[in-house]
């Protein structure tokens, strides 16, 4: 017997999904492409997804729900339901950081292109079009290998372009055939765990013909990768899921690419390397996510990884490679090492610390000469500073608060595009503590000193700092730092000093040898470093030694793309990596406990 289904009816954003009974928002809004904000992955406790139910039968409300709203994450359809969607609940466009600092790289590709002129065929000359091209002199009667959507594509191209054509190999196999003249294009892919960024590459130039960023669709599955495991994890078909809405999503992106560079379709890109962490490594690969979100965390697959794009479903030309760098463990993935490859921290003869801010925070010690270590280690630092867990956090979209300053009893700040103030991002957090913490108002412990600025209101573990009021520069609401967000600011900035002494006390370093700071990422491309070396977050070193260099693993990804020595050598670097399981260290809650005090 076929099950009933039911309408549910987003508005005001015109979209529908039909649905069985017992099936919650959250779920039609994914079947729905409602791009609804669910930090703790459907679990019911980050009040993130926030709907009013105008019509319908729904399951009763619980404890936590607030008044005329629900969690759509909690919330079962029991009929047809008509649900409005407030503008806080839906995800909002994350300003995404692309660019980086590039290191220049000898050109390389892994495919080559050969421009190719036949005799065309004649009652004389019936040889086949393979054979034809197989004995031109470009091949000299090479026993190339065809890859059967170039051998559909062949014949086509070869009768319209007056049997002049461009065929492009990957070793011994053509795996495109391209009109003459054609530019040999690749992409790049950076997945992280918030955002897309992607390049598109003239590979016989090395020149980027375009860049586009966009936010990862799996953010509506939850912020952060223990979130999408935990749904990948509840079967087959929620693990597809992921990897089919983040494979629409890097599809979206490379059309993108195409028209910003007036090339034509996605047909025309011959080549692919994609980034990113273990577990966004796992999920697009679509390989069972299970033992990453199980200790002792262990990754199915840590080597470099090639296979066909359209075995991603992913449409490039006929038999495009995509090319996957390798993981070194469980939360420190490819991404890390094309940081460590773009960055050079791997040749360095300085002893550098490396660190790669976002989501997760992945830090890389390099000691430095001939034979020197990379130690390397993974912390759970991404989800304050990206704005969760914050009582009026958000992401780094318009209107977030993301440059404080305390002058006297005066509060300055700066939002995204100057926009209206409506929430604070992890760079004006940051900025606020700092302040906070010179001006006198925090105490080492992060608590609030009740009589210290007439911003301070309220007493004890209930303090809350006003920030913004509500109405100043068309601010909706108040916007205030709470103690429990210094909280949050303190278990965040405590990770990433911990796990950095940690790899200091296994290298046998102490802090004032470390000669220069790598900082790359989202937010440590937009952070202050002066806040963050007022809150302890980093080693208190000169600010000249730091240098923040953008989205180094895109970089990485760039260079993989038109080197293939620059593959060999991050196969290499993930070698090198001694990774340092932060858990099992002997000296890590000590260290950690020791880094939750402001200085």
């Amino acid at each position: 017997m076929t099950k009933k289904l039911f309408t549910v009816d987003f508005e005001p954003l015109g979209r529908r999904a039909q649905v069985a009974h017992g099936t919650t928002l959250l779920e039609a809004a994914h079947q729905a492409g409602v791009g609804l904000n669910a930090a703790c992955g459907g679990a019911g406790v980050c009040g993130a997804c926030r709907v009013r139910v105008v019509a319908g039968e729904v399951s009763p409300p619980t404890e936590s729900e607030e008044a005329g709203f629900r969690l759509a994450c909690q919330t079962q359809v029991l009929g047809d339901v008509r649900v409005d969607v407030p503008p806080d609940s839906i995800t909002a466009p994350q300003r995404v950081q692309i660019e980086g600092r590039e290191r220049p790289v000898d050109l390389d590709p892994a495919v080559r292109a050969f421009d190719v002129t036949l005799e065309p065929p004649s009652l004389s000359d019936l040889r086949a079009d393979v054979t034809r091209l197989r004995q031109s002199p470009v091949f000299a009667g090479e026993d190339i290998k065809f890859d059967h959507g170039a051998l559909v594509q062949l014949p086509g191209l070869l009768r319209s372009g007056d049997w002049r054509v461009r065929v492009v190999t990957d070793g011994d196999q053509v795996i495109a055939a391209l009109p003459a003249g054609d530019s040999l294009l690749g992409l790049a892919v950076d997945i992280g765990t918030t955002k897309l960024a992607a390049y598109l590459v003239d590979l016989e130039a090395g020149e980027t013909l375009a860049v586009a960023g966009a936010m990862n669709p799996q953010i509506a599955y939850g912020e952060d990768v223990m979130a999408r495991i935990a749904y990948a994890m509840k079967g087959e078909a929620q693990a597809r899921e992921l990897q089919q809405v983040l494979v629409d999503g890097l599809g979206g992106l490379v059309d993108e690419l195409c028209e910003r560079a007036d090339c034509g379709d996605s047909a025309v890109v011959v080549e692919a390397v994609l980034v990113g962490n273990t577990c966004m490594h796992h999920l697009v690969l679509g390989l069972p996510a299970n033992s990453l979100g199980l200790a002792p965390y262990v990754p199915i697959l840590a080597d470099a990884y090639d296979l066909k794009a359209r075995d991603l479903r992913l449409r490039l030309a006929p038999g495009v490679n995509v090319h996957l760098l390798p993981n070194v463990a469980g939360f420190v993935g490819a991404d890390h090492v094309a940081m460590v490859l773009a960055t050079g921290i791997h040749e360095t003869d300085k002893v550098t610390l490396g660190l790669d801010i976002g989501t997760n925070t992945e830090i890389v010690l390099a000691t430095g000469g001939v034979g020197g270590r990379l130690l390397s280690c993974s912390c759970a630092s991404g989800p304050a500073f990206e704005g969760a867990h914050i009582r009026d956090g958000m992401r780094a979209a318009p209107g977030a608060v993301e440059r404080v300053r305390l002058v006297g009893e005066q509060v300055e700040y700066q939002t995204i595009d100057d926009a209206p103030p409506v929430g604070i991002c992890g760079s004006g957090i940051l900025d606020a503590v700092a302040e906070m913490l010179r001006a006198g108002v925090l105490q080492v412990s992060g608590a609030m000193v009740g009589e210290s600025h007439p911003r301070v209101r309220g007493s004890g573990g209930s303090a809350e700092f006003l920030l913004v009021p509500a109405g100043e520069r068309d601010a909706p609401r108040d916007l205030a730092i709470t103690r429990k967000d210094i909280n949050e600011i303190q278990l965040a900035k405590a990770a990433i000093r911990a796990g950095t002494e940690v790899l200091l006390s296994e290298a046998g370093l102490e802090a004032e040898q470390i000669e220069q700071v790598v900082v790359a990422g989202a937010f440590g491309t937009y952070l202050d470093v002066g806040s963050a070396l007022a809150i302890g977050m980093f080693p208190t070193l000169p600010q000249e030694r730091f240098v923040q260099v953008g989205n180094a693993a895109g970089m990485g990804a760039k260079m993989a793309l038109v080197s293939h020595h620059c593959r060999e050598t991050a196969k290499e670097i993930a070698r090198r990596v001694e990774y340092v399981e932060l858990t099992a260290h002997p000296r890590f809650v000590k260290l950690y406990a020791i880094a939750l005090m402001l200085p």
